[in-house]
């Protein structure tokens, strides 16, 4: 199990600027992941500002559950503490499996000690697959030597869109190092294309 809390700046980019990015910075590591994303039919992790995912790479995975963190460094970028518990590909890939069936499952391992602290015992039985989507992920070097994620998402209808994700323990760091990147691709940040979850748009994007 781990539990960190994630600070991040997320801003939606169009192809040709997710492209000339991608080609200026020297990849680390470049890979496919799927997440699966579950709620209740009444949604009671999104109204509680949570979310709850399986996510599978090629060599291992694990079960997730963000929350809003309740004393928050900065309320501009996203900041949601993550608890996650490890799982096997094959682990992972049979409860997809059982989701995409409708057969219940019950979460384990700290993921499952938190649904069941903070809700209803008839909500945790109610839990089903809402949608998922599929990145191909980037990591690479930015500015300040600070990590950069580009990723290409492909959600359930078809839709596919691009991401520049800045993450840092310090809201500064991202904050100048956005501000560097908006000004060498000619982008801007704004309430519209910003901080908008994957798991949100996974649900606009659901067959």
């Amino acid at each position: 199990m781990s539990k960190n809390l994630e600070i991040e700046s997320k801003t939606l980019l169009d192809k040709d600027t997710y492209e000339k990015m991608r080609d200026a910075f020297t990849a680390k590591s470049d890979f496919i992941q799927k997440n699966y994303y579950f709620d209740t039919p009444d949604f009671d992790l999104k109204n509680s500002d949570a979310s709850l995912r399986i996510r599978i790479l090629v060599d291992h995975a694990e079960q997730t559950i963000k929350v809003k963190e309740t004393n928050p460094k900065e309320n501009k970028y996203s900041e949601r503490v993550e608890i996650n518990d490890l799982l096997s590909v094959a682990q992972a890939e049979q409860m997809a499996q059982s989701a995409y069936e409708g057969t219940f499952f019950l979460f384990g391992g700290d993921v499952g000690n938190y649904l069941q602290k903070h809700y209803s015992k008839e909500s945790i039985h109610s839990l089903k697959l809402i949608s998922w989507s599929q990145t191909r992920r980037i990591l690479a070097v930015g500015p300040e030597n600070c990590e950069l994620t580009l990723d290409l998402t492909e959600f359930p209808d078809g839709y596919y869109d691009f991401e520049l994700e800045i993450e840092n323990d310090d809201p500064a760091t991202i904050k100048k190092v956005l501000a560097e990147l908006e000004k060498q691709f000619d982008f801007k940040a704004n309430k519209e294309n910003s901080n908008q979850s994957k798991v949100k748009r996974a649900w606009e994007h659901k067959k």
